[in-house]
């Protein structure tokens, strides 16, 4: 929200307006529309005006209230409700900032159409979800997606045939699924709705999104494609190109996470493909049925301005691509610690992998990767994304720069409390033993839909007594939130083993649990 003005405790009321700075040249592709961000100047010259707030929210933006005096006049200033004249409700038909935001959004991504989220990519996934019933009975979903698409299948009560990923026996970690596993999976599934996939993953491993398109297509069905942290994809010669260029026909894309967006804002993108008639007022319906009514202005705005520096400062992120390279580079060069994503050649399911994403092997240095995050956090004040029991995940956000050499400087400094152990097994394994000597747990049998086990009478009993057992909730070990036991699925001893070993660890966290160490769980009665 940055404008000429330099005092940042003057009241904006008491200041005149300045347009935000727009001096930066377009990317040789993007047209010179994409310059502009017109809801987040409309918001910001509606602010700029001497209002009498007897509306909501409660703070009426003034200078007195708690949270002017901790965020700053600024952000209370610009906290408006939605349906304002002249933002987003127009005048005698005309297109409103909103209207225009929306389009220029859709316009960068190559979208047919594009809707702002205010609840992050969990809602755009819940929102593909909810629409995929009209076009079949079952999804075709791939294993490792994010739990808020196994939400999205309470909502809509569907069925689903779920399609293992590859997994790294030695570092224990899911990477994605290859065309041929997934027409395998859509040729027992006459009534598939859609392939539902992942790309890219939490490590950075990109799937072959043409081919999957490809294959579901040829199915008759569309693809849709979480790709929560592919959102800066694309913009700069330098990444790997976005779902939508390579036939995805629904794309959920997580603006916050990589692209700039302020937290808990994303994005959903709908092609211009052979589903987009069907899909347009389905997806819209189902948008208005999770939005908020009061969907937050600074989150908007946020997006309107994500989607502006990406698409006009290919030289920022071009700059972001090269440090994080340069800190690969300094890894290898140390020698201490291994880079992840080299070994990604030897899966078949991944095609690239995204440079803004540093997975870093900790064990060859002898620490954990639990370990490594506690100790950058707590000694260092260097926070990174994700932590499993071998590996760390650092990353650069798109158009901004951290202090790299900090952040290497900090790793070579941990110490080594642990001998490394050494790696066990072949690559491209189906199911393995992670680094932290733990299996990863097969899925148990499914029993019941998602939605009938979640709305089914349930009962909580002690873990152990749970073995055998259908679930009535989901189960999934954060990081990286990728499910391990779904609302219909008879738990397995293995199961529980590594969720509470997940919990038990440092930074561990089970989504769903009741409670913190899983000694407890919810199951059908």
């Amino acid at each position: 929200m940055n404008t000429r003005t330099t005092d940042r405790h003057t009241d904006p009321h008491t200041q005149p307006h300045t347009e935000p700075h727009t001096d930066r040249r377009p990317a040789p592709y993007a047209p010179s529309s994409q310059l502009r961000a017109p809801y987040a100047e409309a918001l910001l010259r509606h602010a700029g005006r001497d209002w009498l707030r007897l509306n909501v929210p409660g703070h009426a933006a003034t200078s007195g209230s708690d949270l002017a005096g901790y965020f700053g006049q600024r952000v209370t200033s610009l906290d408006f409700p939605p349906l304002l004249d002249g933002i987003d409700l127009g005048r005698d038909g005309r297109d409103t900032p909103l209207d225009r935001a929306l389009g220029l959004a859709a316009e960068a991504w190559g979208a047919r159409r594009t809707w702002f989220l205010t609840n992050g990519a969990s809602q755009g996934n819940q929102i593909a979800s909810m629409v995929a019933p009209a076009l079949g009975r079952t999804l075709v979903v791939q294993r490792s997606v994010h739990s808020s698409v196994i939400d999205g299948l309470v909502l809509s009560g569907m069925d689903a045939v779920f399609v293992q990923p590859s997994v790294d026996p030695e570092q224990g970690i899911a990477h994605g699924v290859t065309a041929a596993d997934v027409a395998a999976a859509l040729a027992r599934t006459p009534d598939a709705a859609a392939v539902y996939i992942v790309s890219p993953s939490y490590f950075g491993a990109v799937a072959d999104v043409r081919a999957l398109a490809d294959t579901a297509h040829a199915a008759g069905v569309p693809l849709i494609v979480d790709e929560a942290w592919g959102s800066h994809f694309g913009f700069h010669p330098g990444l790997p190109a976005r779902a939508l260029a390579l036939g995805a026909d629904l794309v959920t894309s997580s603006t916050h996470k990589l692209a700039g967006s302020l937290t808990q804002s994303a994005m959903l993108h709908l092609a211009e493909g052979p589903f987009a008639d069907r899909l347009e007022p389905l997806v819209d319906r189902a948008f208005r049925l999770v939005q908020s009514t009061s969907a937050s202005a600074l989150l908007t705005a946020s997006l309107d301005l994500a989607r502006r520096r990406l698409a006009t400062d290919a030289d920022a992120t071009g700059g972001c691509v090269e440090a994080a390279e340069r800190v690969r580079g300094a890894v290898r060069a140390l020698g201490r610690f291994t880079v992840v994503s080299d070994g990604f050649h030897a899966f078949p399911d991944i095609v690239g992998a995204d440079p803004l994403r540093i997975s870093i092997d900790t064990r060859a240095g002898g620490i954990t990767g639990h370990e490594a995050r506690l100790r950058l956090f707590r000694d260092h004040q260097v926070m990174v994304e994700v932590a499993t029991g071998s590996a760390i995940v650092a990353v650069i956000g798109a158009g901004s720069v951290p202090d790299t050499d900090r952040f290497v400087e900090a790793l070579h400094t941990l110490p080594s409390p642990t001998a490394a152990p050494a790696g066990a097994g072949h690559r491209g394994a189906r199911t393995t033993t992670g680094a932290d000597g733990l299996r990863l747990p097969d899925p148990g049998v499914t029993k019941l839909t998602a939605r009938e086990a979640f709305l089914s009478p349930a009962r909580v009993v002690a873990a152990e007594d749970a073995v055998g057992r259908i679930s009535a909730d989901t189960l999934a070990a954060y990081p990286p939130g990728i499910p391990n036991v779904l609302p219909g699925e008879v738990i397995t001893a293995e199961a529980v083993r590594f969720l509470q070993r997940t919990a038990a660890a440092p930074n561990g966290h089970v989504r769903g649990a009741l409670d913190r160490s899983v000694k407890r769980l919810r199951v059908v009665a």
